[in-house]
């Protein structure tokens, strides 16, 4: 890792109107590089700081991969095992045909669930969703609007292709059943509180009373501008929901903690072991087949990668030109956050921004980013 050449790529960014980047790299426990410029409020000219908070969206699904591989650590779950056993509502699942109609299919396994393979999307505004709040109004529950989300069939019959999706509340649901308490509470008591990550929860619809959190952005696609947004968290359907793919709030410190503890194989700053070496090892097993490894290329740009238990997984560094290492996994947010993590050095990089529907975060500066973690020193 070369600091100058990250300082001078980072500083580039403010050019493109960006208007805070916050970044953390960890190495076996310590600190390596911070980078911490630009405003979390430019409008009332509040200063990026270290407790400054981001949605960070789909990062959030690193956590309930985490939380889910701890119950299959201690027997309670596999990811072999029918999602019915847990959810029952998805005993009876039925699938898109190509004629335009359906026909039943199944089962949906808790694997389908982790690799994006269930057959689910990502549509907020399904039915059932809409039923559900209808019913249960601004406080209903993660397991009833997930139990809602097979009132519409799947796209494809499970574990036979890659869709981006709710899938990952789905698991948040599993978890609560398997632990008995609510989702956010096993993150507490068993992430957060071992780790020391001590600002970290679960947003709302809206969060426009956390004074913490930095002011949201968003790409203007007509004015070619990031422009002001409100401070919304879509993902989180109600007050009481909580949502295992979009829904945390967190500090890049937090997150730096939890990145370097699953970077060194799961044992934290702190000392504590959230996970085994071998439950890291199979979080960065490939568990896409062809069809989806192509799947995941051609909807979201990861040539070159494959899917493990929720998270990317880099499987050839050629395809892309890149000079990362085989084996660098992590996923990224919907506000251009990002979390790369490589074990074989027990190195972690957190990177956190607020810009909403920014594809420059993607195929651009995270790419770039991951790279400059394989720089040589000067």
């Amino acid at each position: 890792m070369n600091k100058k050449i990250f300082d001078k790529y980072l500083d580039s960014l403010e050019s493109q109107g960006i208007p805070s980047i916050d970044v953390r790299i960890n190495r076996d426990h310590e600190e390596v590089y911070r980078y911490l410029k630009g405003y979390a409020d430019p409008v009332n000219g509040v200063k990026a700081g270290d407790d400054t908070r981001y949605l960070v969206f789909s990062m959030t699904k690193i956590q309930t991969m985490t939380a889910l591989m701890q119950l299959v650590e201690s027997g309670k779950i596999s990811l072999d095992d029918d999602v019915a056993k847990y959810l029952p509502s998805f005993g009876k699942l039925t699938m898109k045909t190509a004629d335009g109609g359906t026909a039943p299919c199944g089962p949906m396994l808790i694997k389908h669930l982790v690799s994006m393979q269930s057959g689910l999307d990502y549509d907020l505004k399904r039915p059932g969703i809409v039923k559900a709040l209808e019913k249960y109004g601004p406080k209903a529950t993660t397991r009833q609007i997930v139990d809602s989300f097979t009132e519409s069939p799947l796209e494809f019959a499970p574990g036979t292709h890659f869709l981006y999706s709710l899938s990952h509340d789905v698991i948040a649901a599993v978890i609560e059943v398997v632990s008995g308490m609510s989702f956010g509470e096993y993150l507490k008591e068993n992430i957060w509180e071992p780790l020391g990550m001590k600002n970290t929860s679960f947003a709302g619809p809206m969060n426009d009373n956390d004074p913490l959190l930095a002011r949201q952005y968003i790409w203007d696609d007509p004015s070619q501008k990031i422009i002001p947004m409100d401070s919304s968290c879509c993902y989180q359907l109600s007050e009481s929901y909580e949502s295992g793919g979009a829904g945390l709030v967190s500090t890049s410190l937090d997150y730096s903690l939890l990145a370097d503890a699953l970077a060194c194989y799961g044992v934290g700053r702190t000392g504590k072991r959230i996970l085994s070496e071998k439950s890291i090892d199979i979080i960065r097993t490939n568990l896409l087949g062809p069809d989806s490894r192509k799947d995941i290329e051609v909807s979201m740009g990861r040539k070159g990668y494959g899917y493990g238990v929720g998270m990317q997984i880099l499987m050839d560094p050629g395809a892309i030109g890149s000079i990362a290492k085989p084996g660098v996994f992590g996923w990224d947010g919907a506000a251009g956050a990002a979390t790369i993590m490589y074990p074989e050095e027990h190195i972690s990089l957190v990177f956190m921004i607020h810009v909403r529907n920014y594809g420059y975060s993607y195929g651009t500066i995270h790419p770039k980013v991951r790279d400059l973690l394989f720089e040589c020193p000067v």
